[in-house]
């Protein structure tokens, strides 16, 4: 499966999670249901994925970590806010760029309609 599609199974989970439930709700409740949707869809993931900083020759453990790393390759964030700061999405660029990932999608689910909360970051896509 390409990046691309899973980026589309993954905001297929979202769309599903945020037509059962709404807005309204904290960032927790929608990173449950979207674990749950997405272990159910047999998508791996590792949730609060520990993100150690590559400084000069060392490396910084310093509690960075993304809400859900899916199938080591895309980085997902879900936020629960009236709107998506760039902070949010300089965040989401920096776990790629220490990961030296390619993609990563920045939900927000608290809209009226999932589609216009959902931002996919790119960082040197090579597909």
């Amino acid at each position: 499966m390409t990046v691309n599609e899973l980026t589309e199974k993954i905001i297929g989970r979202a769309i599903k999670v945020h037509r059962k439930l709404g807005p309204g709700f904290l960032e927790s409740v929608y990173q449950a249901a979207l674990a749950y949707e997405l272990e159910k869809a047999g998508i791996p993931f590792e949730r609060e994925k520990d993100l150690p900083v590559p400084y000069e020759e060392i490396v910084l453990d310093v509690g960075f970590r993304c809400d859900f790393l899916v199938d080591k390759r895309v980085i997902v964030e879900c936020k629960a806010v009236k709107e998506v700061a760039p902070i949010d999405q300089a965040q989401i660029l920096n776990y790629l760029n220490i990961t030296e990932l390619q993609v990563g999608l920045l939900i927000n689910f608290n809209v009226l309609v999932l589609k216009k909360g959902i931002k996919r970051i790119v960082n040197k896509l090579k597909e």
